[in-house]
């Protein structure tokens, strides 16, 4: 059977052109199929959807393949909810926030006060107090909103979120007010605790009365934070740190790598303030020709901080490949430094991984002794 040239746009048109052309009446046709006519009368004015076995028999009828009836059953109804749809900005909404931030986690975490995840208007009260806004499309997550916090490099909306969360707790923290002389005068305390792991329980003391708003927040899952810097005013810095690794070597690492970000003023602009926020550092240590002037300078100081740079070389030097527990510990003591620190910058030199393990002991218990703690089990007390 021949096609017209002419564009169909439903079935029912298909249908009436071909009844044209045998010269059929739609009484003929409901006849023919067995059909009511009424039934055959919505068909060609396209009140009646043409199904998979219809298209078959108007196939075997007409010589017109049932594909092409139901192509343009699909197109017409394609159509026709195009017309009736209107864009949901509200369903947009939700599909960026709850779709890109771990909603599931921060209730968890007491971030947001909701007690079912599926109480859409509920999380998004909880996500406009959390993020500090008046309305939903203000979050920071949303391309199109205005942006108050620029961060250094990528960020996902989890390691945001996490960002966030450590702004609330410093926002609420009194300390003494900073200047870069206390700044250096902490790090002069802060050397002197590296010999033994249980001094490091005097770390938010000493940062505290610099100056320094230290805080410690668990990582949400897959956020693979390490650490943060950022300045609530000019004269507020802040030291994020999520202790993800729990050893030593990584503690006092990331520890300083922040703390140079502070001293180097890193981030801290009048008009457009960046935050450094630090994600999978002992990653990044292995290539660092691929991280920014700022971050070089940051893990230069930080390694040198943990063991003196032309003290580590000579060692490595010296004792390369062969090196011995009992060389490494009596570097260590020479250094007035834990045997751990020795073997962490050991393993980011060399790769050998495997060496002296035993001595990167575990150390975040001592560090959140008398801190404001975020996670493991613990919920800051900030918005309860």
């Amino acid at each position: 059977m021949i096609i017209n040239g002419k564009e169909y746009r439903t079935p029912g048109q298909l249908i009436e052109d071909q009844l044209a052309q045998k010269g059929w009446s739609q009484r003929v046709l409901s006849i023919v199929l067995d059909m009511d006519e009424t039934g055959i009368n919505k068909l060609v004015a396209g009140k009646r959807s043409i199904n998979a076995e219809l298209s078959l028999i108007l196939q075997d009828l007409f010589g017109i393949s049932a594909e092409h009836f139901l192509d343009l059953q699909k197109e017409y109804d394609l159509n026709q909810a195009k017309i009736v749809m209107r864009d949901d900005t509200e369903r947009n909404l939700r599909a960026h926030l709850i779709g890109g931030l771990p909603i599931t986690d921060m209730i968890k975490r007491g971030w947001l006060k909701v007690s079912d995840v599926r109480d859409v208007k509920a999380v998004e009260k909880e996500l406009c107090t959390f993020f500090g806004v008046e309305y939903p499309d203000q979050i920071e997550i949303l391309p199109h909103a205005a942006k108050k916090t620029v961060v250094a490099g990528g960020v996902t909306p989890p390691q945001l979120a996490w960002l966030y969360r450590v702004k609330q707790i410093a926002n609420m923290m009194l300390t003494a007010p900073y200047s870069p002389a206390k700044a250096q005068s902490a790090l002069k305390k802060l050397n002197a605790l590296l010999a033994s792991p249980e001094e490091a329980r005097n770390v938010h003391k000493i940062l505290t009365e610099s100056g320094i708003r230290l805080v410690f927040v668990e990582s949400l899952p897959s956020a693979q934070i390490d650490g943060v810097c950022f300045w609530l005013n000019d004269n507020k810095p802040v030291i994020g740190m999520s202790l993800r690794h729990d050893r030593i070597d990584n503690f006092w690492f990331v520890l300083r790598h922040e703390l140079e970000h502070v001293i180097q003023q890193d981030g801290k602009n009048k008009q457009h303030p960046v935050v450094m926020l630090d994600i999978d550092l002992e990653e990044k240590l292995a290539d660092p020709t691929s991280v920014p002037e700022e971050e070089r300078i940051a893990n230069e100081a930080a390694a040198d901080f943990c063991v003196p740079k032309k003290s580590m070389d000579n060692f490595i030097e010296r004792k390369s490949p062969l090196f011995s527990e009992r060389d490494m510990v009596g570097f260590s003591r020479t250094m007035h430094i834990h045997p751990g620190l020795v073997v962490g910058q050991i393993h980011h030199r060399t790769g050998r991984y495997e060496l002296f393990r035993k001595y990167l002991v575990k150390i975040r218990h001592i560090v959140l002794h008398g801190t404001i703690v975020d996670g493991w089990g613990d919920i800051a007390p900030v918005g309860i």
